[in-house]
């Protein structure tokens, strides 16, 4: 699934794979945002962009349009 579908909450873990075109890439692995990382939306903006996650142990702020590119394995 993708970061932008994952429920409020609830953690899941960066899965290996592509994160779009290679300059949302690198912003993602600048940020921190690399497979096997966990991850939990915490919250949204009032219009739904951004998304407050959790990434490890710090607090992100990702635009929707590129959670659509991060695919994530929801924890059981």
């Amino acid at each position: 699934m993708k970061l932008s579908e994952l429920r409020f909450g609830v953690t899941g873990r960066i899965a290996p794979g592509s994160h779009g075109p290679a300059e949302v890439q690198s912003k993602l692995y600048a940020l921190g945002v690399f497979p096997g990382v966990p991850v939990t939306v915490l919250r949204e903006a009032p219009f739904g962009d951004p998304l407050q996650v959790k990434v490890g142990p710090a607090l992100l702020s990702i635009r929707r349009c590129d959670a659509e590119h991060i695919r994530v394995e929801a924890s059981a």
